[in-house]
């Protein structure tokens, strides 16, 4: 594999002359560089003007590689072709150098360029790049490989230092301008150029000398000729890197310099910013290649989704500014943005029902946006670079009832968008008053959430977050807020329980003008129509798998049950198996009318009544494979004996069907019978008091292993 480097701009604030003038006291040795030998001219020439001046040199390097590895490959020094070429007239300065040394078995190529900078004439840039290929090198190519990127890259960032060192030097000297290459006299005669005063004429054979010394970048990728390089404009500077996005080793530089190029020459939308392209590839360990897929693949889902205009069009409902518990709250002691949750005050199982999954999710990307957006701000407010944020995460409240398992499914998938397209953005996730069920929770979404993602999370049980060692190790006193313990007022909203008349169907949640993010929903919504009951069914290929399920009554009162057969219902029946006309709507039939209750199928559960603004949470461990299938119904009040008179409850039960049409949304899940007790899925959590069920609960005794169903 070739390996590649290629450096941001390093600029140097002196004149190219007065730059020339210092690289050339690297020649024939320089005790600055240790590695490098000797060099020793092996062809020079200039042009008529004395413009143009062309130096090649055959340059003697020490590496540092095992002894034992110098004495297989049989040599003590390794030695560079270095062509040099300045041009005084347009003052640029081009050197080239490849390896004289095993050229057949390793190719090393290095192109660097001096320049003048393009808006301050009176300062020189410097570029370089590089590539390494190692074809064979008697067994030992990997080590060969390392050793090489090692001593390459502790020596690049040396390379300004020993420049800014002979700069010095000579303005110590007093040295300190040295005036531009002018033409010859027409006449012929020697164009005279005085330099300035204390300059001696061995300075002034320094600035008609022209070459490179030690070749101390010498492994990265081939760099193509000038005219064919970015625009200046394109380019990134090192004073830039490290003001902006932060300390990189010259190899992390190269990766970022190398992806950009790449999205600039290929990419056709808009192109990211440099602190988002160095978050992928901080995600993926800087290995480009990697980097490169996952970026591409998010820039598609952010053009796809219009993600980039989410901040203009995203306007959260009223809901959603009451009832998440969530907020920016000031910043850190690292100057991060800091983000408060109070998950433990969040009812997650209303928001779902009453916003929808898309909704939530957008939620959640418009944080993150606005995430990147305060991190500019930061960097530029503190002078430093800000990339990531922190999350405080208050737990206080979090129950069995967070382990509603259609919530856990929500928040995995948003954790899955966030992980492939936000990555590296947390810096920092603090989580306080972590109660005893969180390490099940905690159990559940800790493998969707990468590596170095779980590597910044800090846990508190208890009231552990107080005091040394707590939060304010991380957060000033003055800013944690009030609800732990702090003096900060916090406007992050208290949550509580969201209104069931609230609740949506998945008719109402799909009239949105956004593209849809959320492909799948969890919740199905359902029409029961008097005497058109809404069924589906769930093929069990294998006994002891679990059918759990969850619904909300909306409007009107029905009867679930659920049943078994051995076959499935006719095809045939077309009006049977699809979904009805309009007049139905989301209603669908499936039990042949012809079948034979306790022939043809028969009940699993006892009927249950489930009335208006209920929800109902069940599982069933079935006992025998076949098909299983569950039944909504319109409930209507028993017939009653002649001589008696109708209850007012069953006459008020019959008002509230108006229409004859109830409404409901439902969610069900087949899982392994290993994979369901003691998992999200055990719905022992459903008798919490949170999601206003009752204790009540129903057992059938015709199945072999225990189900039941909760209010």
């Amino acid at each position: 594999m070739v390996q590649k480097y290629q450096s941001p701009v390093r600029v140097y604030k002196y004149p190219f002359e007065l730059v020339m003038a210092a690289y050339e006291k690297r020649f024939p040795t320089c005790p600055e560089i240790p590695v490098f030998l000797g060099s020793e001219i092996l062809h020079e020439s200039r042009s008529d003007d004395g413009a143009i001046h062309i130096i090649e040199r055959s340059c003697k390097l020490n590496v540092d590689a095992p002894r034992l590895l110098k004495k297989i490959a049989g040599v003590e020094y390794v030695f560079f072709i270095q062509k040099n070429t300045v041009n005084w007239k347009e003052r640029t300065l081009r050197i080239e150098a490849h390896n004289e040394t095993f050229a057949n078995r390793v190719v090393i190529l290095e192109t660097c360029n001096y320049s003048v900078h393009p808006e301050n004439e009176e300062w020189t840039c410097f570029e370089q790049s590089a590539s390494l290929d190692i074809k064979s090198f008697f067994g030992f190519e990997s080590t060969v490989e390392k050793i090489a990127m090692k001593q390459y890259t502790s020596n690049i960032k040396r390379g300004k230092e020993v420049i800014e060192h002979y700069l010095k030097e000579l303005i110590s000297q007093g040295i300190t301008f040295i005036p531009r290459w002018t033409p010859p006299p027409v006449c012929g005669q020697k164009d005279e150029q005085t330099p300035a005063a204390g300059d001696a004429d061995d300075d002034d054979a320094a600035l008609d000398s022209v070459s490179l010394g030690t070749t101390k970048e010498q492994t990265g990728s081939s760099c193509p000729p000038a005219e064919a390089l970015s625009s200046d404009a394109d380019k990134l500077d090192a004073d830039y890197i490290e003001r902006y996005l932060g300390q990189l080793t010259p190899m992390q530089e190269s990766c970022l310099i190398r992806l950009r190029q790449w999205l600039q020459e290929t990419h056709k939308g808009k192109i990211p910013k440099d602190e988002h392209i160095l978050r992928f590839l901080r995600a993926r360990d800087f290995n480009i290649d990697k980097a490169r897929e996952m970026l591409c693949q998010s820039l598609s889902w952010r053009k796809q989704y219009q993600v980039d205009y989410i901040l203009q069009s995203w306007r959260p409902p009223a809901l959603l500014d009451e009832y998440y518990t969530g907020g920016w709250h000031y910043q850190d002691k690292d100057g991060r943005p800091l983000y408060i949750l109070r998950l433990g005050q969040m009812d997650t199982k209303g928001l779902v029902k009453a916003l929808g999954e898309e909704s939530l999710l957008r939620h959640v990307l418009s944080i993150n946006e606005e995430g990147q957006k305060r991190c500019e701000e930061n960097t530029n407010i503190f002078g430093r670079p800000i990339t990531s944020w922190t999350c405080l995460v208050d737990l206080e409240g979090l129950n069995m009832r967070h382990l509603w398992r259609p919530g856990v499914k929500a928040l995995l998938r948003i954790i899955e968008v966030v992980e492939d397209n936000y990555p590296e953005t947390l810096g920092r996730l603090l989580i306080v008053r972590a109660p005893r069920v969180f390490p099940v929770l905690w159990t559940l979404v800790s493998p969707f959430i990468n590596e170095n993602t779980r590597q910044k999370f800090l846990i508190y049980s208890g009231n552990n977050y107080q005091g040394p060692g707590g939060l304010v190790d991380y957060v000033d006193k003055d800013v944690i807020p009030d609800f732990l313990g702090g003096d900060c007022m916090c406007t992050v909203p208290e949550g509580g329980l969201v209104p069931k008349s609230l609740y949506q169907t998945e008719d109402e949640s799909e009239n949105s003008d956004h593209i849809r993010l959320w492909t799948e929903t969890i919740y199905h919504s359902a029409s029961v129509l008097k005497g058109a009951p809404h069924e589906i069914v769930v093929e069990i290929l294998e006994g002891e798998s679990v059918i759990t399920w969850d619904f909300d009554i909306l409007k009107g009162d029905v009867v679930f049950s659920l049943f078994h057969s051995k076959r499935a219902p006719e095809a045939s029946h077309k009006e049977a198996t699809l979904p009805s006309t309009s007049a139905a709507g989301d209603n669908m039939q499936l039990i042949d009318k012809m079948w034979v209750l306790g022939v043809d199928y028969s009940h699993m559960e006892s009927p249950l009544v489930c009335r208006e603004g209920e929800s109902i949470q069940g599982s069933h461990v079935t006992r025998w494979p076949g098909f299983y299938i569950l039944q909504w119904k319109m409930h209507g009040p028993p017939p009653c004996a002649a001589t008696s008179l109708p209850r007012v409850d069953d006459v008020l039960a019959s008002l509230q069907v108006s229409s004859h049409k109830c409404k409901l949304i439902y969610y069900y899940e087949v899982l392994a019978s290993k994979d369901f007790r003691g998992s999200m899925s055990s719905l022992e959590s459903c008798n919490s008091g949170f999601s206003q069920l009752s204790g009540a609960t129903t057992s059938s005794s015709q199945s072999q292993s225990s189900s039941h169903l909760s209010r």
